[in-house]
């Protein structure tokens, strides 16, 4: 086991990384986002369901959390006689997405930031030997 750098010792936090919000972490929710700030105009809920892979019970459920967290709004309608779910994406939950991936941009830069340099060589390398 390795010890605690005294620097980092006092308990500062470094990696606790609280902006990696629970409602977003999830990786259906995560999927559902990352849909969303690709489809500004919104989507489908069937388009949605389909990009994501979710079922409707699923994708209910989740889109329920995310409204709740007031990160996406649902627009029903009929059209052509139908019910027409519009899913689109708040303008605070584009703010709370942005904030949500800065963080998650710094785990991703401290976890390589500490990975030894054989593990580095090796990721890189692995890619050659598989074509190879």
């Amino acid at each position: 086991m390795g010890t605690v750098n005294k620097s980092n010792a006092a308990g500062d936090g470094r990696f606790a990384y609280e902006g990696l919000e629970r409602a977003i972490h999830e990786k259906a929710r995560l999927g559902i986002l990352t849909s969303l700030v690709a489809h500004p105009e919104g989507l489908s809920f069937g388009d949605l369901k389909e990009l994501c892979a979710l079922t409707d019970g699923n994708l209910n459920r989740h889109l329920a959390v995310l409204e709740e967290e007031r990160l996406v709004t649902t627009d029903r309608s009929a059209r052509r006689g139908r019910p027409q779910t519009l899913v689109t994406m708040t303008t605070a939950g584009r703010r709370r997405f942005q904030q949500y991936l800065n963080v998650l941009e710094r785990v991703l830069a401290d976890a390589a930031a500490r990975q030894p340099q054989a593990a580095v060589i090796r990721r890189r390398s692995a890619p050659d030997l598989a074509s190879g």
